[in-house]
């Protein structure tokens, strides 16, 4: 049985984690998808997992693909949420490949990694967890190379200049160049 510390500590994170999210979607002027974010999270089928494997320093998500092989709840979640690399993989003649992500969705799988290593790291988080965090499991991702490369430049440029000056240059030149500034090294 799920004890009420769990239920009470795992809505705690994710009401957290989606203002954190959201906060940072709107000063990337990405409104409606800070509204949006993560609402899969209040579903019966996320919330389950969250109140059974809830932990307070990962994601439940985690504590359930060690203990049973997968999680049901990573599945439904990353089906309906675009700011997920896995959600851009499709099944073609020659299998399963990335789809490049549009870049709105990059923005906010940016947001979404900063807000969860503030979340999860608390007080040693710097603006350099969010980028350590993808380069732990960069070698195991099946992600469009064009997505890769934006996230990884975001997160780098978080890492190397710092939060607000991320965010001003999210807005006043990602938005506007998109893939541009990867591949034409601008």
């Amino acid at each position: 049985m799920t004890s009420l510390s769990k239920i009470k500590g795992h809505l705690k994170t994710i009401n957290k984690h989606k203002a954190e999210v959201t906060k940072l979607c709107f000063r990337c002027h990405l409104y409606k998808q800070g509204f949006l974010h993560d609402l899969s999270k209040y579903s019966w089928t996320e919330l389950k997992t969250g109140f059974q494997y809830y932990q307070g320093f990962r994601s439940p998500i985690d504590a359930q693909k060690e203990d049973i092989g997968y999680s049901l709840s990573w599945l439904h979640h990353k089906g309906r949420n675009k700011h997920h690399w896995e959600y851009w993989l499709d099944n073609g003649p020659h299998g399963v490949h990335p789809v490049r992500m549009p870049v709105n969705y990059v923005i906010e799988m940016f947001c979404d990694r900063v807000a969860a290593s503030m979340i999860y790291q608390k007080e040693k988080y710097t603006d350099r967890s969010a980028l350590d965090y993808y380069l732990q499991g960069r070698d195991r991702i099946m992600i469009h190379p064009d997505t890769d490369k934006l996230i990884l430049h975001l997160l780098t440029t978080l890492a190397d200049h710092g939060l607000d000056q991320t965010i001003d240059y999210i807005r006043n030149t990602v938005k506007k160049k998109g893939y541009q500034i990867i591949n034409n090294g601008h």
